[in-house]
């Protein structure tokens, strides 16, 4: 059984490993109809893809790069972003170069056309899936969700806890998890993310009254600042002057409120420093979810997600 994930996810496997040292167990992985990964080394002016199979070098021609390139609903930038990361790909046939040199002749399209019929078409809204993030743009992050195939995270969508642009918790190349939120009539699919980094009580039991912790900076308004502690948590501090968004703090935990979800805070100290994006704690990995329901039970206002 094919197992899909993104592209990068299946380099270093045994499989691929024994399928890319030779003409001959190349030659096998394409009489099986396996989905490999290299590394594409080159992206011509004609846009095939030149990829590094170790023994030898293979060709993904234009046409062949991605679904969509021949009638234009994806753009060539698909193809030239590529180089020096992992593709997927199936074995068309063993080629011939210029010189006479073997030059296996490999479709990508081929591998996300299977991802899809195989994997994709079969997932529903509130299933959670695996997803690497590609790049990122101020309205959203785009994730590869198997065999280079692309699907967005609305900015509004990552975390409870608003952010001004995704990079503030994304990284590209990063693996995360995500919650197919729809599907379109043309199979293509949107993402969300937020449901899975926990409740407002699952993350506040991560704290008590009276410790000093830490987080960041998320906005200064004239009535107080959000000061954020984990992805789906933020509390409110008191105006301090000379406080600016992105900037580190330590915060008192002054109290807990799960009846206004509200936690309320005191900064005593912050500073500019630079920080990674911190490692994402889940709280859900996988299964199906029909219903989630961030606010506590006796809270005054209902923050959910019906899939």
């Amino acid at each position: 059984m094919t197992v899909f994930k993104p592209e990068g996810w299946r380099i270093h496997s045994d499989e691929n490993r024994h399928a890319c040292r030779s003409l001959p167990a190349l030659q096998e992985a394409a009489e099986k109809g396996l989905i490999l990964e290299a590394r594409a080394s080159l992206c011509t002016t004609d846009h095939d893809l030149i990829v590094d199979l170790g023994f030898c070098k293979g060709i993904i021609p234009r046409l062949e790069g991605a679904i969509g390139i021949d009638d234009g609903s994806t753009r060539d930038i698909a193809l030239i972003s590529r180089v020096n990361k992992s593709v997927c790909f199936q074995v068309l046939r063993i080629g011939r170069d210029a010189s006479g040199e073997p030059q296996p002749i490999l479709s990508r399209k081929n591998a996300q056309l299977k991802c899809r019929e195989e994997y994709l078409s079969h997932i529903i809204p509130g299933d959670v899936i695996d997803a690497r993030v590609t790049h990122l743009e101020p309205f959203g992050a785009f994730v590869d969700i198997g065999c280079g195939i692309p699907s967005l995270i609305p900015i509004d969508s990552i975390s409870v806890s608003r952010i001004f642009h995704p990079a503030d918790r994304f990284r590209c190349g990063q693996d995360i998890k995500a919650v197919v939120r729809s599907k379109d009539d043309n199979g293509r699919i949107t993402l969300s993310h937020r449901e899975l980094l926990g409740t407002w009580e699952e993350n506040a039991a991560l704290f008590s009254v009276g410790e000093t912790v830490s987080g960041i900076v998320r906005s200064v308004e004239p009535y107080g600042i959000f000061v954020e502690l984990t992805p789906n948590l933020a509390g409110l501090a008191e105006p301090k002057e000379g406080v600016r968004p992105g900037q580190l703090a330590s915060v008192y935990i002054k109290s807990l409120l799960p009846d206004k979800m509200k936690v309320k805070l005191i900064i005593v100290d912050a500073f500019d420093a630079l920080h990674d994006v911190e490692p994402l704690r889940y709280f859900r990995l996988g299964g199906h979810m029909e219903r989630w329901v961030y606010s506590p039970p006796e809270a005054n206002r209902l923050i959910s997600s019906e899939f």
